[in-house]
């Protein structure tokens, strides 16, 4: 096979949660263990920092990454999914990986798929640990892809687990309480790894700290230990500044992901780094601001309160879930814009009605649909959509829906892409 014929058969041949949901998910780790038992278990090969969380996971796991290639190190980065191109899931120091390993490891798997049959992601994981041992990172961020505690992702013993926050989402799979998320979140807490939690509430704080004593995994809250003093936006960057506990003085960032629900996740990150350098890790302060100032540029992270064009000013934002669209509106109330256009797609399990009755009805909406199976049609999004008071026309697919958008709009008006990461990723930019 050829690169495009073996995305083809990754595509197709295998379950895939993106495009089919929870028949895709696999509620355990044993074909992973397969996975890396036939490949000589790569994972144990390099270090890894375990990434988890319902929302800010993503941009935690590329702010560290950049943070470590700017100190010096070789480091890998795992994430889903992908807006463009498959090979954004599978990074070393920003590079994605070559065509020709995809090509490769997936042809040294044909022996093995037809007999455990794995999903998507758990062959994309496995292809991920094997290129990270064959290229002797230093360190990888490996971010769990959905839950925690049956991720795929969740063979490896890290240095430290992160967990950014607890929200609303996949409760079908998680469970239906925050603090039944939490648990399964808190899965990928391991014995005797430090732990650090990014936010908390009453209803998660218990689980951890149960989970952490149950495992004797020392844990930090990174929004008691790293607080955010102040922050504004500057352009097309995020100021930010945090006075860590039992320190007197305060340290300015410049991010240049510049939503403003980045100052949440700054923590966990600052945290993190802590500890690392307390193991070891030679991280200056100069690394740390260089990696927070850059990680766009150093991770090729996309679609988090991104920019892709002015006048009229075009904002892409995979924020999908309550607390994601919650972000959203916040940050809108701290744009200057005359008028709102949103483009909006969204898939069928979430919790839509939840999420329509967050978004202002005092926009233009354009309704859409990702090209995948799990798609809410255009059709039923605008009937739920006028339930909760939000007008707008359909559009057969994201890029007309974005094209009539800016049509419609004066120079000083907004517009806006959300609902679902797929539908930003089907944008052309």
């Amino acid at each position: 096979m050829n690169y495009q014929e073996t995305i083809h058969y990754l595509f197709t041949r295998l379950p895939m949660f993106s495009k089919i949901g929870t028949s895709a998910y696999k509620k355990d780790l044993h074909n992973i263990r397969i996975l890396e038992q036939a490949n000589d278990n790569p994972h144990r090969k390099f270090k890894t920092i375990h990434i988890a969380g319902t929302n800010g996971k993503g941009s935690t796991s590329h702010m560290l990454a950049a943070i470590l290639q700017e100190a010096g190190y070789k480091t890998g980065l795992y994430t889903s999914p992908h807006l463009k191109d498959f090979r954004e899931r599978i990074r070393i120091n920003g590079e994605m990986i070559p065509p020709d390993v995809v090509v490769a490891f997936t042809e040294k798997m044909q022996t093995v798929i037809p007999v455990i049959e794995p999903s998507f992601f758990e062959i994309t994981v496995a292809m991920a640990f094997e290129w990270f041992a064959l290229q002797e990172v230093n360190i990888a961020v490996v971010e769990v892809g959905l839950g925690g505690r049956l991720d795929s992702t969740n063979i490896i013993t890290p240095e430290i687990s992160v967990i950014t926050n607890i929200g609303w989402d996949h409760m079908n799979i998680l469970g239906d309480s925050l603090e039944k998320i939490a648990t399964e979140k808190a899965g990928i807490i391991k014995e005797g790894i430090p732990v650090v939690i990014g936010e908390t509430i009453p209803e998660t704080k218990k689980v951890f700290q149960k989970a952490s004593l149950e495992k004797n995994a020392p844990i930090y809250y990174a929004n008691e230990l790293q607080q955010v003093i102040s922050w504004e936006q500057r352009e097309h960057l995020l100021s930010v500044t945090i006075q860590e506990a039992a320190h007197l003085d305060a340290h300015q960032y410049l991010l240049d992901l510049n939503g403003f629900y980045q100052a949440k996740n700054i923590g966990a990150v600052l945290q993190t780094i802590r500890l690392l350098q307390q193991k070891g890790y030679i991280i200056p302060e100069t690394a740390i601001s260089a990696g927070l100032a850059h990680t766009r540029k150093l991770t090729g992270l996309h679609g988090r309160w991104e920019q892709i064009s002015d006048h009229p000013r075009v904002i892409l934002d995979v924020g999908h879930n309550e607390d994601g669209i919650k972000a959203i509106c916040e940050q809108l109330e701290l744009t200057n814009y005359n008028h709102l256009h949103i483009v909006m797609g969204i898939v069928k399990d979430k919790d839509i009605s939840k999420v329509l009755s967050l978004l202002p009805q005092r926009a233009t909406y354009y309704f859409t649909q990702a090209s995948i199976p799990r798609a809410l049609p255009a059709e039923q999004l605008q009937t739920m959509a006028a339930g909760a008071g939000l007008t707008g026309k359909i559009f057969k697919d994201v890029n007309s829906a974005l094209k009539a958008a800016k049509n419609a709009a004066s120079d000083k008006d907004l517009v806006l892409v959300c609902g679902s990461v797929f539908v930003v990723g089907e944008v052309n930019r």
